[in-house]
């Protein structure tokens, strides 16, 4: 190796070299192509390993997440028994269509039987919401605070339910009466045949 002359060597010819300096560059080669084939394997153990430690993050996460509900079923089950329950009470407050001309008659009822007159009894068109209808009534009536008193406390004694919005009185300086205009809704549910027609028309709706 000492007496190869390095500048002397033709690159396009390296079978005319020296077997020693041809023993030396296949080493030099082969240790090479290892030491890359070595790092290029790594590199790619390395990133498969991070994808295997985030899938486990995931699984683990998920696993953590369905032990919760798991200890917690019972509770959850506890829960959608009392949230069923209450709903039905609610249901049962509101009248079916059958019923809502007697509710009529009855906030009609307690308003005569509270001393107050009726300027005008008008229910409006009913609007669709979810389950249930929503019935607005218009109301213009006259009589004093006591009467209007009466008629608010006997309208929430009600069993079915009856909301009362947009109050508005206004007093007659001549006749000394005051007079109440105000909206009261009363609402029903809407049947399984009823409730089948909102869907279609919401889905009329987005097209």
């Amino acid at each position: 190796m000492k007496d190869i002359d390095l500048n002397n060597l033709d690159l396009s010819n390296i079978g005319a070299w020296p077997t020693a300096l041809k023993v030396a560059l296949i080493i030099i080669a082969a240790t090479g192509a290892a030491v890359a084939g070595f790092f290029l394997d790594i590199q790619g153990q390395i990133e498969k390993l991070e994808r295997v430690e985030r899938t486990e993050l995931t699984l683990k996460a998920d696993f953590e997440t369905k032990q919760a509900k798991a200890v917690n079923l019972d509770a959850y089950k506890q829960q959608l028994t009392e949230i069923e329950e209450s709903f039905g009470a609610m249901l049962r407050q509101l009248p079916s269509k059958t019923e809502v001309e007697g509710l009529l008659v009855d906030i009609s009822q307690t308003g005569l039987a509270s001393g107050i007159e009726f300027q005008l009894f008008k229910p409006q068109g009913e609007q669709f919401i979810e389950f249930y209808a929503e019935l607005p009534i218009k109301m213009v009536m006259t009589g004093d605070y006591h009467e209007f008193g009466n008629f608010v406390s006997g309208v929430a004694a009600l069993p079915r339910i009856v909301t009362l919005h947009n109050i508005s009185i206004k007093g007659d300086n001549k006749s000394h009466q005051l007079t109440m205009e105000v909206t009261a809704k009363t609402y029903r549910y809407l049947d399984d045949t009823e409730i089948q027609q909102q869907k279609k028309t919401k889905k009329k709706g987005r097209r």
